[in-house]
């Protein structure tokens, strides 16, 4: 049955209804409990009563819900007639009529407004169910008795059944019509006395009768499915109602439902108890190279041993193993991985792990820091035969230590075979043991945090191994790796092949019994056959095995699981990790990634193209092949921007291809976290650091011990917080009072968001003391349009008329969110020249633009700007190509805006191929013209100046031609101008009507 009405509220304390509320009973027997009086003789028979019940318990039930009151005396006196005056109050009780007082319409003796039934005969009268009995004379009869036919006229006006206009029965003229109704209806017994007055007590088990059929039926039982969207409801009548939620409930906790079914309002409470995960509980690390997941429920076992489905900053993830109970992942870092930082904060993502009844794809990131503080221990120690024995740490151990045949002693005496260290926590001991018990003493072996396990011994009992291994389970990684299980601990492996010896194994990695292969080539999809050869145990034994594998397809889309954005130098650098490896082509491939603004239009800057695509290089990790470092250049504003990533797919057999990601990041926030200046004003030196400093704790600014000038003269006074990222030292304070300072250092300080400020990689900043004033720090002339100075430190306030740049003056000036760097745009008139080689900023003596201190900026004079403005092409030359008959070439020519040059004739460390595999040139459609056919070179324009590029093609390839199309990739460093910026990309096609070759 459907529901389409129902709603959902958290932590409500309603209770739900089940049929004792009194009001709500009354709506719902409406006018059936009223016509339920009317039944005397025949109740029984109509209804099928309750028979459990006496009518005595039956009236009570009824009374208990407020639909018939006994008499003064208490009794029920179910043995007298009904009269039409306690008809009139039972109609009104049962249908909630309101009770009309103060009326007395009919004209009976002794009847007024004050009888006791007066509110009820006159309420049931305008509500149409009951009438006088004699309308003419205008009476009512209260005392009179009510008979059968009476209560059936009742009935059928009550519930609006339909009246036969012909019937025929024994019932007096004016009632033949409403009781063939009720007879027909199944409420009256075929051909009783219709004239005889009806009892209380069988006019109450026919109420009774009524009551218990037309009761809204309870929730008796609930059950949720998909995942908290579905409930079930199991009514008391064994109706089922389905209610499907728009917000799933909250697992594990009580919540209020409500919901509709045929007209009448249910609420209930509802739990939806599940035991599947619905977050990540914990993150720990007790030890350094191993990190363990803890969620709140069952995980599925596929996705969250999907080592690529989490990542931590600057570490890489070897395995993730689930627990028994299916709730918490022990994550281990590769052994080439560095060690995690005791005590140091991390974040680890976790991604695409679904909870068991996948109603939940895990996307967190989760904070934790690792505490080391237990030694390891012997775990224990396992015989592995008569030749050798296996010992097991509790944690990951230092492979050094482990190895040391020195840290280990057997039966008191010294190891004489050799030890094998199994990553992470293994030694495999080759000695010869006599059958029996051995005691192993073990000391000096630390983890990876430096701890020492405490001296200890342990006894094993040694056995004689006479059986090679057993496969116990094997099961596949995509369709070309492998992942083999056996009963003991393997030595080694001769060869593994999948189906035939052609497709067998790159790579055979042994860690204890588990056997990791991965394949030459591809399995099948369906069942395939193992070939394990030669696979040995530390005694010696040796065997063939076969093993059948039906591999799982590998499905999971490729995922960006962590981006970081830094500065390198003046460029912006984007860094992205994803879930799993990818393909290197697709990962380079710049069309794959949009730059776009806050506004959400794509990017114009220096090095994107019109699509937004970055023009520089991007650069893939070929150690994870999960690494892509996108480089988007020096002209971007402090702001936020997106970088949408599609395209690009996994290293699977059966490649699948990532879902279009977007990444946001504000470089606002990316301002450098450092010391940024250092001066005098009169007896005091001022520190300005890049951001407000920290005032407590550790990194706290205040600490005069961390201070010191020239000479290594320490500080030794009162450290006063100037502003929230400036200190002020008292020059008569250092330990060697001075009057002037050349070069000031800090260490160990944070900023006031607890990151410590840093110079390069380290912690100990140091800078010159300078003027007060504001000063250049770094510049670019971004485009014709765009020139950014940045100074070291804040300003207050930009003023244009301070600035201009060849002569130029700005049309604006604007100043970036860190307050440090001023944007000069020019439009119009005012834009900067193409040809200008060298680009001169002049800043006015005494300027308006002044820093926070309220000092007017440094005044300049030709300052030399940095030369960011790419070279491009302004003209071409080859409507008809110059015939070059010494060379037999023709020569088609592109002039640029400025000098340029071809790095390839300069002996740098790019040659003539690399230039050439810049271009891609066409004739006719064909595919690229080879390198061999033509040539690249610079020449001198008519006025000396080097800003012609020239691609010599040889006469023999164009003969007949018609279409030339040539494109260009952009200078990669190989053709670029003065400044070194790469030459912009470009494209051409020259189409001719007849060939002019």
């Amino acid at each position: 049955m459907s529901n389409t009405s129902y709603s959902f509220k958290e932590n409500s304390h309603l209770l739900v209804n089940q049929g004792g509320e009194k009001k709500v009973m009354k709506k719902i027997l409406s006018v059936a409990l009223s016509t339920a009086m009317a039944f005397s003789m025949f109740a029984s028979v109509a209804f099928g009563a309750e028979a459990n019940l006496s009518p005595e318990q039956q009236f009570n039930a009824l009374k208990e819900a407020g639909i018939v009151t006994g008499y003064p005396d208490g009794l029920s006196h179910l043995e007298r007639t009904l009269t039409r005056a306690e008809l009139a109050k039972i109609v009104v009780n049962a249908i909630a009529l309101e009770p009309v007082t103060g009326v007395a319409t009919y004209k009976d003796q002794n009847y007024s407004a004050s009888h006791w039934a007066a509110p009820y005969i006159e309420a049931a009268t305008a509500a149409g169910i009951l009438q006088g009995k004699d309308t003419v004379k205008g009476l009512f009869d209260p005392s009179g008795n009510v008979t059968v036919q009476e209560l059936a006229k009742v009935l059928v006006t009550a519930l609006e059944l339909e009246v036969p206009a012909d019937a025929e029965n024994t019932a007096s003229p004016w009632a033949k019509g409403y009781v063939a109704a009720a007879v027909e209806a199944g409420f009256i017994a075929e051909g009783i006395n219709y004239q005889a007055a009806a009892t209380r007590s069988q006019a109450v088990v026919a109420a009774y009768a009524i009551y218990e059929n037309a009761q809204v039926p309870s929730v008796a039982s609930y059950t949720v499915s998909e995942g908290g969207k579905v409930v079930e409801f199991k009514l008391s009548n064994d109706e089922v109602v389905k209610v499907e939620l728009e917000t799933a409930l909250v697992p594990n906790k009580e919540t209020e439902v409500k919901f509709t079914h045929n007209g009448t309002e249910y609420t209930a409470k509802v739990t939806y108890v599940t035991t599947a995960a619905q977050k990540v509980s914990t993150v720990a690390a007790g030890s350094l190279k191993e990190v363990v997941v803890t969620f709140d429920g069952t995980v599925d076992a596929v996705t969250a041993e999907n080592e690529d489905n989490y990542s931590i900053d600057d570490v890489t993830i070897d395995s993730a193993t689930l627990s028994e109970d299916g709730t918490q992942v022990t994550l281990l870092l590769t052994e080439d991985s560095d060690a995690l930082e005791n005590k140091e904060e991390y974040t680890l993502s976790v991604k695409d792990v679904q909870n068991s009844d996948a109603t939940v794809t895990f996307d967190s990131e989760v904070k934790f820091t690792p505490v080391d503080v237990t030694a390891p221990t012997v775990s224990e120690v396992v015989s592995l035969g008569t030749s050798a024995f296996k010992i097991k740490f509790s944690e990951p151990i230092n492979p050094d230590d482990a190895q040391d045949p020195s840290n280990y002693s057997i039966d008191g005496g010294t190891i004489a075979g050799s030890i094998e260290y199994s990553y992470p926590n293994t030694v495999i001991v080759n000695a010869n043991l006599s059958v029996g018990e051995h005691t192993i003493a073990v000391s000096k072996v630390k983890d990876f945090s430096g701890l020492v396990i405490a001296p200890v011994e342990q006894s094993f009992d040694v056995v004689e191994d006479t059986a090679a291994p057993e496969v116990e389970s094997i099961k596949s990684n995509d369709l070309k790796e492998l992942v083999i299980t056996f009963d003991e601990t393997i030595k080694n492996i001769d060869e593994v092949y999948a189906n035939v010896t052609s497709n067998d194994a790159a790579s055979i990695k042994i860690n204890d019994n588990v056997v990791t292969v991965k394949l030459d080539s591809a399995m099948s999809y369906t069942a395939n056959t193992i070939y394990i050869k030669g696979v040995t145990d530390y005694s010696g034994n040796s065997a063939d095995r076969t093993a059948t594998v039906t591999p799982t397809i590998d499905v999971v889309r490729p995922v960006i699981v962590n981006s970081d954005v830094e500065k390198d130098g003046d460029d912006y650098i984007v860094w992205l990790k994803f879930n799993k490896t990818i393909d290197q082509t697709d990962a380079v491939d710049a069309s794959n990634y949009v730059l776009k603004d806050a506004d959400g239009d794509v990017a114009d800057t220096a090095y994107t193209d019109a699509d937004g695509n970055p023009q520089l290089a991007i650069e893939f990790d070929l150690d994870s092949e999960k690494e892509v470092k996108v480089n988007l250049g020096s002209d971007l504003d402090a702001a936020k921007y997106t970088l949408t990533v599609s395209g690009i797919v996994d290293t699977a057999v059966i490649s699948n291809t990532m879902l279009p990601q977007t990444i946001s990041f504000d470089l606002s926030t990316l301002a450098d976290n450092s010391l940024d200046k250092a001066w005098v004003t009169g007896d005091y030196l001022y520190l300005n650091f890049s951001s407000s400093v920290a005032t407590s704790g550790n990194g706290t600014a205040l600490d005069k011990a961390k201070y010191y000038i020239d000479g290594g003269n320490y500080y030794d006074g009162t450290v006063r917080l100037y502003n929230s990222d400036t200190v002020r030292l008292a020059l008569k304070d250092f330990k060697t009072p001075v009057s002037s300072v050349a070069t000031v250092y800090a260490s160990y300080i944070k900023n006031a968001d607890g990151e410590y400020f840093t110079k390069g990689s380290s912690y100990l900043l140091d800078v010159a003391v300078t003027n007060v004033a504001a000063d250049i720090k770094d510049s670019s002339v971004v485009s014709t349009t765009k020139v950014t100075v940045e100074f070291d430190s804040k300003l207050a306030s930009v003023n244009k008329n301070d600035f201009t740049v060849n002569g130029v003056q700005p049309s604006n000036a604007s100043l970036s969110s860190d307050k440090k760097t001023v944007t000069l745009t020019f439009s119009g008139n005012n834009v900067l020249s193409k040809a200008d080689s060298v680009f001169a900023l002049d800043i006015a003596a005494d300027s308006k633009t002044r820093d926070v201190y309220g000092n007017s900026i440094l005044p300049q004079t030709g300052y030399s700007l940095n030369d960011d403005i790419a070279p491009e092409v302004t003209s071409t030359n080859f409507a008809t190509p110059v015939a070059n008959v010494t060379n037999a070439t023709y020569e088609f020519k592109y002039t640029v805006s400025e000098n340029i040059e071809d790095k390839s004739q300069t002996g740098t460390k790019y040659t003539q191929l690399y230039v050439k595999d810049l271009f891609d040139i066409s004739l006719d459609g064909a595919d690229d013209l080879e390198a061999a056919n033509y040539t690249i070179s610079v020449e001198a324009d008519a006025n000396g100046n080097d800003r012609v590029l020239v691609i010599a093609i040889d006469q023999a390839e164009l003969s007949g031609v018609k279409t030339v199309s040539i494109s260009f990739a952009g200078g990669k460093g190989a053709i670029t101008d003065d400044a070194g910026n790469d030459l912009k990309s470009f494209s051409t096609v020259k189409r001719y009507t007849v060939s002019p070759f």
